[in-house]
């Protein structure tokens, strides 16, 4: 599909509250407990916020695939707004430290990240009470960070089955695509029926192992949708406000949050989630884009 520079489409903004590997050190404004990101969640849907994407920690602040945190995360964001509760299906990786002794006698400390298993994240599908929407990671490659780095893996015969339940169930599906050839592989599940258009996409730039953040690469990435899709782009780091900022002028829809960016500004550490909606709500309507409401986004993205 084309991008469109005069589109005056109303934008869905997505809210990454907490992410998948960082805590509390990298950034004090981090929401953490289900108290946390409840409240967290009601500012950002106050701010003009329509999606909650989520991933929650245990009660030590690692990433956990255990359901009675995610279910008490769920309930309790509920509780509080009806912004659209958006289940990551990576869930995160913990991160473990090594400690060793080297033969000099030096004592060293190393860090890995551990991936959840394919079946303790096909058991997000068990969530209760249930979220309305899951998103897909639609390829496998080398997840790289700076306290390690490993294989994501999402074969194809996974998110097949994760595909149908979600189907089977009626939650709404985010693809989340991390290169051009993810954007192959969903093609392949239109073309068996599995995947019905209008999809929705996640454009993930800048993951060290998946695509560089550059211009090039998000305008690619868009050509090969599918007509008639939706789609929004997702940065980590430095990039993360310059290509929101392209994908709203595009005609696209964007995600922001404290998974994405721990910064506001240069060295400037963002005070909240909702301080990150705030600016992107403020530049949407600087273009010409209202912000979709909850209720829109749902009629847009077909959730019912």
């Amino acid at each position: 599909m084309k991008p469109n520079l005069l589109s005056d489409k109303k934008v869905i903004i997505t809210a990454a509250i907490t992410g998948g590997i960082h805590g509390k050190w990298a950034n004090p404004a981090l929401p953490l407990t289900a108290e946390e990101q409840a409240q967290a969640a009601l500012e950002c849907y106050e701010a003009g916020a329509s999606i909650l994407h989520i991933h929650v920690r245990d009660d030590e602040g690692q990433n956990t695939p255990d359901l009675k945190y995610y279910g008490k995360t769920v309930k309790q964001i509920g509780e509080k707004c009806p912004i659209i509760r958006q289940i990551g299906n990576g869930i995160g990786a913990k991160v473990v430290e090594r400690k060793f002794t080297t033969k000099s006698g030096k004592k060293r400390v190393t860090t890995e990240i551990v991936q959840p298993s394919l079946d303790e994240r096909l058991n997000l599908l068990n969530i209760e009470p249930e979220p309305e929407m899951h998103t897909i990671n639609a390829g496998s490659f080398e997840f790289r960070t700076p306290y390690g780095g490993s294989l994501f893996l999402n074969p194809q015969d996974f998110n097949r089955k994760y595909i149908k339940r979600c189907n089977k169930k009626g939650f709404g599906i985010e693809i989340e695509v991390y290169d051009s050839s993810h954007i192959t592989n969903v093609l392949e599940f239109v073309e068996t029926g599995i995947l019905t258009p209008p999809l929705h996409f996640s454009l993930v730039l800048g993951i060290k192992g998946g695509a560089e953040a550059n211009p090039a690469n998000l305008l690619r990435m868009v050509d090969q949708l599918p007509e008639g899709s939706t789609w929004q782009v997702v940065t980590v780091g430095k990039f993360n406000l310059r290509t929101t900022v392209m994908a709203m002028c595009m005609g696209g829809n964007i995600r922001t949050g404290l998974e994405d960016t721990i910064y506001y500004g240069k060295g400037e550490l963002a005070q909240s989630n909702t301080q990150l909606v705030k600016r992107t709500v403020r530049i949407a309507k600087e273009i010409g884009r209202e912000v979709a409401t909850v209720d829109e986004a749902k009629e847009i993205l077909g959730i019912k």
